[in-house]
């Protein structure tokens, strides 16, 4: 596997459209805080860490409207590939869907949202997009 964030993602999405509760993926510690981001932001229900094996794995329960059976991520948007990264620099921050959408960006302070990245005035690479 080449690209091991994307296949977070693509589990995730697959999950999200196959109506599944929970999704399992192997760990890392890049996974790790796009997770915990995904929840402080209300995007996925809860999670959990499992020290399994050399590597572990991330286990995320996914959200879902109770009335309308309707996700709370719609979109899953892998930007910056192993083949072409994209950089950003703070001025440039990318706005999802006019604000309402996060970017996660990987920046020298860590893994943050756009919004944070933008607020200390610092750049990075951006990971995803998710609305």
């Amino acid at each position: 596997m080449t690209d091991p964030i994307a296949d977070f993602l693509t589990r995730m999405r697959n999950a999200i459209q196959a109506k599944h509760r929970v999704v399992e993926a192997p760990a890392s510690n890049l996974k790790k805080e796009i997770t915990k981001i995904l929840f402080e932001k209300g995007y996925i229900l809860n999670y959990k860490f499992v020290d399994d094996g050399p590597q572990g794995t991330i286990k995320v329960a996914l959200k879902y409207d109770q009335k309308n059976k309707v996700n709370a991520i719609s979109k899953l948007i892998r930007v910056s590939k192993p083949g072409m990264r994209k950089y950003t620099g703070y001025k440039d921050m990318p706005r999802v869907i006019n604000g309402l959408g996060i970017a996660i960006i990987s920046t020298s302070k860590g893994v943050m949202t756009n919004k944070e990245a933008a607020d200390l005035k610092i750049g990075g690479e951006v990971l995803c997009y998710v609305y």
